[in-house]
């Protein structure tokens, strides 16, 4: 018999491309704030090398937010989770699944046309691989940060702005350590700190995001 989890991963997978576009949304409003900076503040390299590095990661944050809103809500309406869990799967391990499959579907798109964007936003072409790995990190906190906010407002009719109001606050530390990583790069100067520090918010979120997210969706459904 195949396990749950695993099974419930697979569909998420599935789901995340059929019917939603998978990433077209997060990814569309990513490319289009990113290529809309230009036209307001400039042509001028320097005004936006100086800028670039803010605007990607909080550009990063705001998109990562998008699909969060139907991460648990549809399936905690048709009583899916409710199956999962009579199943004998935990409640840790679908949050889990389904967060990741979320990630591969729209996080990792986001963080692969990052560089594109760094470049368009006149970032050192040399930096590409930094900003890849800022990208990934970041991503990756985001979404599973933004788990626990989706679980949280799994039982509220449009808890999109609940799902705001509680991830962005701690969304705080990737973004700033991954705009100084970025920043840094951009600068000449050494960027592993900052670089570090933000994989260690990606590793924190991926650890403890899926407890505490299974944790409220437990609460949801009793």
């Amino acid at each position: 018999m195949a396990n749950p989890v695993v099974t419930l991963f697979f569909r998420e997978l599935r789901l995340a491309w059929s019917g939603g576009g998978g990433a077209a949304l997060p990814v569309g409003f990513y490319a289009g704030a990113a290529t809309l900076t230009p036209l307001a503040l400039g042509p001028a390299p320097d005004l936006l090398r100086a800028a670039g590095p803010g605007i990607l990661f909080i550009t990063l944050a705001l998109a990562s937010l998008l699909p969060m809103e139907r991460l648990f809500q549809a399936d905690l309406e048709d009583g899916t989770l409710d199956a999962l869990g009579a199943s004998g799967a935990n409640y840790t391990g679908m949050a889990l699944a389904k967060t990741s499959a979320h990630w591969l579907a729209s996080g990792l798109p986001l963080s692969l046309i990052a560089p594109v964007l760094w470049v368009m936003l006149q970032g050192p072409g040399a930096a590409v691989g930094v900003v890849l790995a800022c990208a990934l990190s970041g991503s990756l906190a985001f979404f599973f940060i933004g788990a626990i906010g989706a679980a949280l407002a799994a039982g509220v009719r449009r808890g999109g702005l609940l799902i705001a109001l509680t991830a962005l606050p701690l969304y705080a530390p990737a973004t700033i350590f991954g705009a100084s990583a970025l920043y840094a790069v951009s600068e000449g100067r050494d960027f592993g700190q900052a670089l570090n520090l933000c994989m260690a918010c990606a590793m924190a979120a991926v650890a403890l995001g899926p407890f505490a997210a299974g944790a409220a969706l437990k609460t949801a459904l009793d």
